[in-house]
């Protein structure tokens, strides 16, 4: 198995993920490689105590970006869309954010 904490990236904090949080559903930033076993088991892992019942994953191409005669990419990243189990507690980290 990978090591969890190079499945998972980092948190997505944005409006739109705040307003998941009563209904516990969190966003993270997640390896292009992982699968969505994967990432159900590295939070699992990080995070104890936790169920997660769906992952939903959703990639988004780098969009090229003009600086006048020079052009580059911005980065692809992949975001993990994750609801836990009803029965299951939230993640602490989140705690106090969607107040």
């Amino acid at each position: 198995m990978k090591n969890p904490h190079d499945v998972i990236l980092r948190p997505v904090l944005t409006e739109a993920s705040y307003e998941g949080i009563p209904d516990k559903r969190y966003v993270f930033e997640v390896a292009k490689g992982a699968n969505k076993t994967e990432i159900k088991l590295a939070l699992e892992a990080v995070f104890k105590g936790i169920k997660v019942e769906k992952v939903n994953t959703l990639r988004t191409i780098g969009k090229i970006k003009r600086q006048g005669r020079t052009s580059g990419r911005t980065p692809e990243i992949k975001k993990a869309y994750v609801t836990l189990a009803k029965d299951s507690k939230p993640i602490e980290f989140f705690e106090g954010m969607a107040d």
